[in-house]
């Protein structure tokens, strides 16, 4: 076995490469950028090497200086993780010409399936299903209106070097065929260095399911069953679980032995997954392979007990596959939730800043349930515009089967997201919990189209049921009590042996989704626990060992556990559960009662302006001071993480100055354009 190994990468991947490795008794290297030199990964290898500046172009991307790397720390092999050189044929030349081993497939594989052209081509000649397309090149904007319009709308324009969701847009008209090709062909140029485009057939109601495949040097392959990926946002998924609740045992089959069929037309050795589109009649067609480790992959090794890093190195160094298909096994129900560095309520924009708190669920695995958090970050660490923006991957496994397995890993992941503290930055926490507790989700009933036709305005905020209210003012109403409590026992107020901890509340909850609403809440001590009444009926017991100051209430309710991030006001509490983020000032009937009578404050009037969404670069400046602007139109180009985002007019106007340039670096609400 291989005595060290280099890891080509950054973050989360890294060190979960590194875990790996380390149970196998194999040192590690890591490299490093400016940006990264304090990071988790760094100091989790045994070795780190600095490799250049901040921008990925400068350090991971730059061969020559992985290659450096491996020569003075003399590792036998390199794990490319996901992105950056993972998939670069090159790369694997290289490495095998230096001697050195690469944890991943040959370069005929990379470049066949690395292609979209080529691998739609390989792929059905191999017998599997794919989608109608084009797949000739496109040479401009007005050839792809001409090809879309024969292929029939809507259609998907993909970059042929593509992958992570760039460079691919949906055209349902020939307006929007045209815009979309010289978008994407821009995106595939900056991402890929590759702007060649090809055009398929839109499935609609899609949902993507990927099947994960395994194959040795010596032509074994087998398949590890399916993973579900159909929660995404502009084609970047957000939620996968596994197995997918759509999938019968016939359809899963046929998908399986046609991506092992695909996997040995190109002699695949290593981890790699087939990824499908499967329509509401679970008609499957191909979509891509990636030739790498998935993203998603922890919750293939959750239900199958296989560690997907181990085979790779063990395929690298040039074992045999201990594994036959007979003896792959679901077992339960996993789902991943991907923690992004992004503003739900900024239409999902990148957020980059210090994490000044971050504490995730701990990590724990019983032979019910697993709770897995592969990360990269730590507290007080910088979210970079430079890299990707997700924080975390959050796994949990529950056993059993079927819908019941699925409904125990969905409860245990809504309790992980509960407790899961993120400070600093905008992120995506109240949007994964308000998908976890989404009727339409919870059902299995999903699409690609799920965020969009759910979201159609964007998010903002979680609706909680009217029992989830009552229990957020229950709890903040112990708070508060427990708040009092402590106040009157302070030595040396005038009020201390006198005032005594009043028992009878208003809940004034202000909710930005369900609006404004009032509850009265009873609360006594009795034997160490709260007997929470509510008016209309509702008793409960809460049971809690909370003290003011921290930011997690973990209590019980009846029983029930529940987790929720709390955090004083000036006159109350800021609640964050389930997705929703609540102000409740808990007041005295007397105090609720004049409370109500108050002015409220408006926000100030920013429609005349095109603000900076999120921290970007501006690309380009659509218009000029004097213009009539009409409803719709493109004004400005932004682009952040590797994403360009075309910013359009609201509504009908004229231009009245242009305050930024291309070029110009921007934070968040600086003013681009100011209308008259």
């Amino acid at each position: 076995m291989f005595d060290k190994i280099l890891i080509a990468n950054r973050g989360e991947i890294a060190c979960r490469v590194m875990k790996t490795a380390r149970k196998m008794g194999i040192a590690t290297v890591a490299v490093y950028s400016d940006a990264d030199a304090g990071a988790p990964h760094v100091r989790m290898a045994d070795e780190a090497v600095h490799i250049g500046p901040p921008a990925a172009a400068d350090s991971y991307l730059v061969m020559d200086k992985i290659l450096d790397a491996i020569k003075q720390t003399g590792a036998q092999a390199v794990h490319p993780g996901y992105g950056f050189l993972s998939e670069n044929a090159a790369f694997a030349e290289a490495l095998e010409a230096a001697g050195i081993a690469f944890i991943g497939p040959g370069k005929r594989a990379i470049e066949a399936m690395g292609d979209k052209i080529t691998s739609k081509k390989l792929a059905d000649e191999a017998g599997v299903s794919t989608v109608p397309g084009h797949m000739g090149l496109i040479e401009d904007a007005e050839e792809a209106v001409k090809i879309a319009s024969q292929i029939g709308y809507p259609v998907m324009i993909k970059a042929s070097a593509g992958g992570g969701g760039k460079g691919m847009r949906i055209a349902w008209n020939d307006d929007e065929a045209r815009e979309g090709f010289a978008l994407s062909r821009s995106e595939a140029r900056s991402s890929f260095g590759d702007e060649r485009i090809f055009i398929e057939k839109f499935v609609q109601k899609p949902r993507h399911i990927e099947i994960q495949v395994l194959g040795d040097k010596h032509g074994n392959t087998i398949y590890l069953g399916e993973r579900e990926c159909s929660i995404q946002r502009r084609h970047q998924k957000v939620i996968e679980e596994a197995p997918s609740p759509f999938l019968d045992e016939a359809t899963r089959k046929a998908m399986g032995e046609q991506s092992v069929a695909l996997a040995k037309a190109v002699d695949y050795s290593s981890a790699g997954t087939v990824e499908f589109i499967v329509d509401p009649d679970r008609n499957f067609y191909f979509l891509e392979m990636n030739t790498r480790l998935q993203v998603e992959h922890p919750v293939t090794e959750l239900i199958t007990g296989i560690d997907l890093v181990e085979q790779m190195i063990r395929v690298a160094y040039g074992e045999h596959l201990a594994i036959q298909q007979s003896d792959v096994k679901l077992n339960g129900w996993a789902i991943e939730s991907r923690l992004y560095a992004e503003d739900p309520y900024r239409n999902f924009l990148p957020s980059i800043g210090r994490l000044t708190r971050y504490r995730p669920p701990v990590e724990s695995a019983t032979n019910d349930a697993v709770v897995r958090n592969d990360t990269g970050v730590e507290e007080g660490g910088e979210i970079s515009m430079f890299y990707d923006p997700m924080i975390a991957k959050l796994c949990t496994w529950a056993s059993g089967e079927g819908k019941a397995a699925r409904v125990s890993a969905i409860a245990g992941m809504q309790d992980a997201l509960d407790g899961f503290e993120l400070e600093g930055i905008g992120h995506n926490i109240p949007f994964l919990q308000a998908v976890m507790n989404h009727d339409l989700f919870r059902s299995g009933d999903i699409s690609t189209a799920f965020i969009a036709e759910e979201y159609p305005e964007g998010f903002e905020g979680a609706s909680l049921g009217e029992e989830e209210i009552e229990r957020a003012a229950a709890l903040a109403t112990v708070a508060q009590v427990i708040s009092e409590s402590r106040n009157v026992q302070i030595s040396g107020t005038l009020s201390n042996h006198t005032r005594e901890v009043a028992t009878k509340w208003v809940a004034m909850i202000d909710d930005p989704v369900a609006g404004k609403s009032s509850h009265g809440v009873s609360a006594l001590w009795v034997e160490g626990a709260a007997e929470v009444s509510l008016e209309g009926g509702e008793r409960w017991r809460v049971e809690t060992d909370w003290t003011p100051g921290q930011t997690l209430m973990i209590a019980t309710i009846d029983g029930k556990p529940t987790v929720m991030k709390l955090s004083p006001l000036a006159d109350g509490w800021r609640v964050r559960w389930r997705g929703a983020d609540l102000k409740i000032a808990v007041r005295s009937p007397r105090a609720a009662e004049l409370a109500a009578l108050m002015p409220v404050k408006l926000p100030p009037d920013t429609s005349k302006f095109l603000l900076c969404p999120m921290p970007g670069l501006v690309v380009n400046i659509n218009v000029e001071a004097g213009e009539e602007v009409q409803e719709g139109q493109a004004l400005a180009t932004v682009e952040a993480m590797k994403m360009e985002n075309v910013l359009r007019a609201e509504r009908k106007g004229v231009v009245a100055a242009v305050k930024a340039a291309p070029g110009d670096s921007l934070a968040v609400d600086e003013v681009i354009i100011e209308f008259e």
